[in-house]
């Protein structure tokens, strides 16, 4: 019997065979940031409080390396609690609303802080327009 091409179980394992999740994402780049995130030796209790313990574990995500890793991955797979990225679950919500239309936020933040670091270093943006 032929694998089944449109079957969502036949692609997910095809996914897990080439090391990818059910996302489509490399397991590896994921595990990779996630090893290196600050939380990662916090307790998980913290980092899913409510209210004002929520700004504790916000300024856990100032200093980390990866915040950005973190942040596209929550906003991407729609987590809803928890806080990520340095952004609380109402943050996250709040800005898929008012961001309706975008694909893939890993994309997204990625060329924003390549942008970012580009300007830190003085570097001239590349043109969008010819000159006239």
């Amino acid at each position: 019997m032929s694998e089944c091409r449109a079957c969502g179980r036949c692609r997910r394992a095809r996914r897990a065979e080439q090391g990818e999740g059910e996302d489509g994402v490399d397991r590896h780049d994921r595990e990779d940031w996630s090893e290196r995130a600050a939380c990662r030796t916090a307790d998980p209790d913290e980092l899913f409080a409510d209210g004002a313990a929520q700004n504790q574990a916000k300024a856990l995500c100032v200093a980390c390396p990866v915040r950005t890793e973190c942040l596209a991955h929550a906003l991407d797979r729609r987590i809803e609690h928890g806080v990520w990225g340095g952004m609380t679950d109402r943050e996250r919500r709040a800005l898929l609303r008012r961001r309706p239309t975008v694909v893939s936020w890993r994309r997204l933040l990625e060329s924003a802080r390549t942008e970012h670091e580009r300007r830190v270093r003085g570097e001239a943006a590349p043109r969008r327009y010819a000159a006239r």
